[in-house]
This record gives structure tokens, C-alpha cells and sequence, in this order.
């Protein structure tokens, strides 16, 4: 049951994301830009759209030129042909930087997004300038890869699933209660197809560039939520050992949406992450 207070936060919460105003990329890339400076991509999960940055483009474009972009079948951007994978996500978004001119970028990816942009930073060299790696996996374990396909298979028979997420995505505390709204808000815009294409993906994706790390120069961030049992604290130490300049930050109390639960403390990471390397500029 809500409370007077949580109602008001869920309020609150809904105005500061409601929809933002979008462009569109000749090749239909849906993407919303804010400030000026140097390019910051963030790239939202599967089910989501580019309104889950809100609180960080609001943070972050005070010093940067932050772009949120729609992934492919999400909000108001082109779907990817059934059957894509994550290497097809990835070079979707090479496309995208390609569109928007950018030479050299950071980089910030949430779960689904999260992959896309490690598989950049695996194989676009230095026009990846920095990497942040939100509630990302690696290298999920035979049980956990087992669940996850078999969700994935169940999506093209039973539609797509709000409550299951919601339920490992949130906890029961004030902050989470807000941020469930809004994100059961955006799954039931969400497109079927473009959902179930990009589910897949994701699904089958947590090994395609895992071994990439070691070759990854820039600096590195690996964020989770403490209590997030998909994308694990553990998984984030491993990858952040492999990065030559990564470190690992976990979000205390919080599960896998930490970007809603926790914005102040992600976006003083985030900010904390595009400050280093600024000396050797």
C-alpha cells in the first residue's frame, strides 16, 4: 500500500521524467542531447527508454555534451531485425556515432545498455574514451544462464513480462517504490518486438566481449547495487581486475536499477569517472 509519502515521491519522480524531446538520426536513432562540451552516450536497458537518464542528463550536461539515446525497438527508435544480437546492437550503435559525428566519446550503458557499450569499448580503440558499466553481467553462471534464455525464449509465446523484473529489478523501500512506477510505466509502452529482439540479445550476450577487458585503456567503471542478483557485485570486481584502468564502485541497500533508487550517488560516481584522465589532456 502507498503512502502519502511515497505517492508524493512517485509524483515527484514522474514529473522530473516525464518525455523528453527527441531527434532523429537518418537511420531512425531516436536521441535527446543537453549542454555542450565533451560527448558523453548514455544507452538505457532492455525495456526502458532514454527518460531513464533523466536525473544524470540533468546532473551531467553541465559540463558535457550528454546524449541519451533510444535503443533500437525502444521508445522512438528503429527496430533491429529478429534474431540480432549483441554484436548487431553493437555496431548499431558504431552507426549511431558515425550519424552524430562524434570521433571520440565516453560511454555509459545500463544492463542491455551496459553490454553495447563494453562491446565498444572492446573494439573501437580510442574512440571510446572512457567506459561506465552499469548493473552490467559477466559471465553468468550455468543457473543464471539458464533462467535468463529461458525468459528470453518465453517472450515471443507469452509477451513480455512486467512484474518479473519489477521484482528483481526493486526492493520495497520508499526510493524503490517510486522508481517501480515509473519503470512499469515504461515497460508497458515498451514494443513487444523490439523488446523480445533485444531481450535475446542480451540474453546471449554476457560472454561475447567478456575477454575484451584487458584491451580496454580508458578508465573503467564497474557500478552495481550490492543486493542486485543478476548483475553481481562479484561480476564487477572480476571485470574490473581484467580493465587495465578499472575499478569497481557498489551501491549499498540498492538492486539493479540504481540509476532511479540511487541518482545522486550514481551521478557523483559518473562525475567522479569523467575526471580522470583530465591531467593527461
Amino acid at each position: 500500500m502507498l503512502t502519502a509519502g511515497s505517492t508524493a515521491r512517485i509524483a515527484a519522480a514522474t514529473k522530473a521524467a516525464g518525455a523528453l524531446p527527441r531527434k532523429t538520426t537518418a537511420s531512425g536513432t531516436a536521441y535527446h542531447e543537453a549542454g555542450s562540451g565533451e560527448p558523453l552516450v548514455l544507452i538505457h536497458g532492455v525495456g526502458m527508454r532514454l527518460e531513464a537518464w533523466a536525473r544524470q542528463i540533468a546532473f551531467l550536461s553541465a559540463g558535457h555534451r550528454v546524449i541519451a539515446v533510444d535503443m533500437p525497438g525502444h521508445g522512438e527508435s528503429a527496430k533491429l531485425p529478429a534474431g540480432s544480437r549483441l554484436e548487431e546492437f553493437v555496431a548499431w550503435f558504431g552507426r549511431f556515432l558515425d550519424e552524430m559525428a562524434i570521433d571520440t566519446a565516453n560511454v555509459a550503458g545500463h544492463s542491455m545498455g551496459a553490454l553495447v557499450s563494453g562491446g565498444a569499448a572492446a573494439t573501437f580503440g580510442e574512440r571510446i574514451s572512457r567506459v561506465a558499466y552499469l548493473n552490467g553481467v559477466y559471465k553468468r553462471d550455468p543457473e543464471a544462464k539458464a533462467a535468463v534464455l529461458s525468459r528470453a525464449a518465453a517472450i515471443p509465446v507469452s509477451g513480455v513480462d512486467k512484474e518479473g523484473p519489477l521484482a528483481r529489478w526493486f526492493g520495497d523501500d520508499a526510493d524503490s517504490v517510486a522508481a517501480r512506477e515509473l519503470t512499469r510505466k515504461w515497460l508497458n509502452l515498451v514494443d513487444p518486438q523490439g523488446y523480445a529482439v533485444a531481450y535475446a540479445a542480451f540474453a546471449g550476450g554476457d560472454e561475447t566481449y567478456a575477454d575484451g577487458w584487458k584491451d580496454v585503456a580508458g578508465p573503467a567503471l564497474f557500478l552495481t547495487g550490492s543486493d542486485d542478483p543478476n548483475s553481481t557485485p562479484l561480476m564487477a570486481t572480476q571485470m574490473a581486475e581484467l580493465a587495465p584502468r578499472g575499478y569497481a564502485r557498489i551501491v549499498e541497500g540498492h538492486r539493479h536499477m540504481v540509476n532511479l533508487t540511487a541518482p545522486d550517488i550514481v551521478n557523483s560516481l559518473l562525475a567522479e569517472w569523467l575526471s580522470f584522465g583530465e591531467d593527461e589532456r
